[in-house]
């Protein structure tokens, strides 16, 4: 999937610091979208919310729940590591170009955002046709440490 490697919002490690996300174990979704992130927002709800794709044709309001395939930490770095997420199209699905991760429990903090991926070109899904978020299962999503 991404063209252009995870992009971090500016907001993901002060909320990990304030105890905003507990990554190995609250739901993480991916939602998409068509309009560009930008390293300042800071929330999904009524944030990114408003710029996803519409609901219907194989994708679901909210995402897709990224599933955890491992969270250690490993001399002093911690690694996140999130199975594949793919979105099955059921009629004409976009165009989307970006891949937001998010922390769909977190509904105090309005749904606090980690980064997204840009595809580097607009996507629409044919019926039929899948589209995959592809994981990094060697680095993972995110690595803190030094």
């Amino acid at each position: 999937m991404a063209v252009v490697p995870f992009q971090k919002f500016n907001c993901f490690v002060e909320d990990v610091a304030e105890k905003k996300h507990d990554l190995g174990a609250d739901v993480l979704k991916v939602m998409l979208t068509v309009t560009a992130p930008t390293a300042a927002n800071t929330v999904y709800t009524g944030g990114l919310s408003t710029t996803e794709l519409a609901n219907g044709n194989g994708y679901t309001t909210g995402g897709t729940t990224a599933t955890l395939a491992s969270s250690a930490q490993t001399l002093g770095t911690y690694k996140l590591v999130l199975n594949d997420v793919d979105f099955n199209a059921t009629g004409a699905v976009g165009p989307f170009r970006y891949a937001v991760l998010y922390n769909s429990t977190n509904t105090t903090a309005n749904k606090p955002l980690i980064g997204w991926w840009d595809n580097g070109t607009n996507v629409t899904l044919a019926n039929g046709e899948k589209f995959t978020v592809d994981f990094d299962a060697t680095t993972g999503v995110i690595q803190l440490g030094p």
